[in-house]
């Protein structure tokens, strides 16, 4: 494609019709959290590694002047739906094409498709990054040659989770959620995601959380299992776990279960409701994930740790 600049004919890529990328889901294999600070902020070490769980997001660019268009569904796939009941002005996805447009000081024309997976609300990380894959389909949709980094950053006005979610893959990440250090491998890890219908507000599992006193950052304890290359059973652990049973005593009872079952511990994504299972291989995973539906009617998926793609037309 050409254009005329200051007189000069130079050459410049097409940019693409539409762009449909993957948001992937994200466990937090180990979750050290701090007391608050002066603003009530919760430092954080978490292992962070993204799962091949995923919500479809589709972007179309528009003719310029047209005003964007929006539609946010369940998947036919979905495990565990809700209602989608909020603002669509709320949603984090639609919030990161007002933020890059801000960022970019135009108008960036839009009809977005969201087919949602994830659970909301479930400590996986889905509207992060639907977050991070809508700031990643605009670079590519309107050829902005914004770095990484520079989607990180804005990335971070929205929510903690974003900056890990902008790249995925494994990392550790620290502060909150501002210091991010990618690992090189990614981990061993087959696992099932389990989805019970108690409702975990991270709010308020913050707020139960900081009942229980002071609270050691356990950043050591953190780094070294995230040097691990495959994960045992019994390693993951998560500081937020308590809180989250205290708040909803069903997920204490469904966790059992789910453990009595897989006869290996059971563990909490992030702030909850989701739980996760590590497994031996893609087959036991398949199978009790199976027997997990069946026996004890919780919606389960079978999941491994990817590394997705930056970009998919």
């Amino acid at each position: 494609m050409e254009e005329k600049r200051g007189g000069e004919v130079v050459c410049s890529a097409a940019m693409p019709d539409f762009v449909n990328i993957q948001a992937p889901a994200k466990l937090n294999v180990a979750l050290s959290v701090g007391s608050p600070d002066a603003d009530g902020m919760h430092p954080i070490a978490s292992w962070m590694v993204t799962v091949n769980l995923f919500d479809d997001l589709h972007v179309q660019r528009l003719v310029p002047g047209t005003l964007p268009r929006y539609a946010i569904l369940w998947h036919a796939e979905a495990k565990r739906r809700s209602e989608i009941d909020w603002s669509i002005t709320k949603d984090l996805a639609v919030r990161a094409h007002l933020a890059l447009e801000k960022h970019c000081g135009r108008a960036l024309p839009v009809q977005m498709k969201l087919e949602k997976r994830i659970p909301v609300g479930g400590g996986l990380g889905g509207g992060s990054s639907d977050a991070a894959a809508m700031l990643r389909a605009l670079d590519e949709l309107f050829n902005l040659g914004l770095t990484l980094d520079q989607l990180a950053t804005i990335g971070a006005t929205l929510g903690s989770d974003v900056p890990f979610l902008i790249r995925g893959g494994s990392a550790i990440v620290e502060g909150f959620g501002d210091r991010i250090t990618p690992q090189e491998h990614i981990p061993q890890l087959n696992a099932i995601i389990v989805f019970p219908e108690a409702s975990c507000p991270t709010g308020a599992v913050y707020r139960q959380f900081d009942l229980f006193g002071e609270a050691a950052l356990k950043a050591d304890a953190v780094a070294e299992l995230a040097r691990s290359r495959r994960i045992a059973a019994d390693t993951p652990f998560n500081d937020l776990a308590e809180a989250a049973m205290r708040l909803a005593p069903t997920l204490k009872v469904d966790l059992g279960r789910v453990a009595e079952m897989a006869q290996r511990p059971a563990h909490i994504s992030g702030s909850g409701s989701s739980l996760f299972v590590i497994c031996d291989d893609d087959m036991h995973a398949l199978a009790l994930a199976d027997a997990v539906e069946r026996k004890l009617g919780l919606p389960s998926a079978q999941v491994k740790a990817t590394r997705p793609s930056t970009h998919s037309r």
